[in-house]
């Protein structure tokens, strides 16, 4: 959604603080699907997975400074995180046999 920039889109980005333009949305857009290329791709899953991390943390540290609502919108990055991690142990031998020996 970020890579279009709708109206809810610039809308969010003013609740929160920042400066509500076009250009900030599609960088933000565009920073998001490299990350998830290159977390989808095998060769460099592990290395999507720490800057999808990155991310995930930067947009919790901004709903923390926001106050927003913990469960629903705070904790959700952290919710993808746990998910993220999890998809990329279970797909990887080298992931899971670091983890779990």
């Amino acid at each position: 959604m970020k890579l279009i920039p709708l109206d809810p889109v610039l809308k969010a980005s003013s609740e929160l603080g920042f400066e509500s333009t076009v250009r900030l949305a599609r960088g933000l857009g565009l920073l998001l699907l490299i990350c998830t290329a290159l977390y989808a791709f095998p060769k460099t899953s592990l290395i999507g997975a720490i800057l999808l991390t990155g991310y995930l943390g930067g947009a919790i540290a901004i709903h923390l400074r926001s106050q927003s609502p913990l469960f629903s919108h705070l904790l959700f990055g952290g919710y993808l995180g746990i998910i993220l991690w999890v998809g990329l142990a279970l797909r990887s031998p080298q992931l899971r046999a670091l983890l779990w020996p």
